[in-house]
């Protein structure tokens, strides 16, 4: 039963970064002003980043470099924490705060999903053996 429960969870943490994929390359443009100053070429982070969300999702739903996907996803997520929420929160931005611990717990969740596939082939697979 408990593959059932990490089938589950597994699939419900990577659907919202597909969607999060999906709206950065629908409203690029105007994603562009998130990108902090200091970091030229605005709108192409917007898609590679884009990209890098629906990587994971794929990466999460196919059992695929699993380990690999989710730490560099944390990594992504600690870096915009500190470098848009975080000054976002100092300057007392009412919607930063959220943003901020989103960010946070969404890489606290990426961390355990790289925990649990860590040393693991994840090329011959089942839900009951990678959880």
């Amino acid at each position: 039963m408990s593959f059932l429960y990490n089938r589950a969870a597994r699939l419900l943490f990577a659907i919202p970064f597909g969607i999060f994929g999906i709206i950065h390359f629908m409203m690029g443009s105007d994603m562009a002003g998130m990108v902090p100053d200091f970091i030229p070429g605005g709108d192409i982070w917007v898609y590679l980043t884009g990209l890098a969300f629906l990587g994971a999702c794929v990466s999460f739903v196919i059992q695929q470099k699993v380990q690999l996907a989710a730490t560099l996803l944390a990594l992504m997520l600690l870096v915009f924490a500190g470098t848009i929420h975080l000054p976002n929160v100092l300057e007392g931005s009412p919607s930063a705060m959220p943003n901020l611990l989103k960010d946070l717990s969404l890489a606290g969740g990426a961390l355990i999903l790289a925990g649990k596939y860590a040393g693991r082939d994840t090329d011959d697979h089942t839900d009951e053996l990678y959880p």
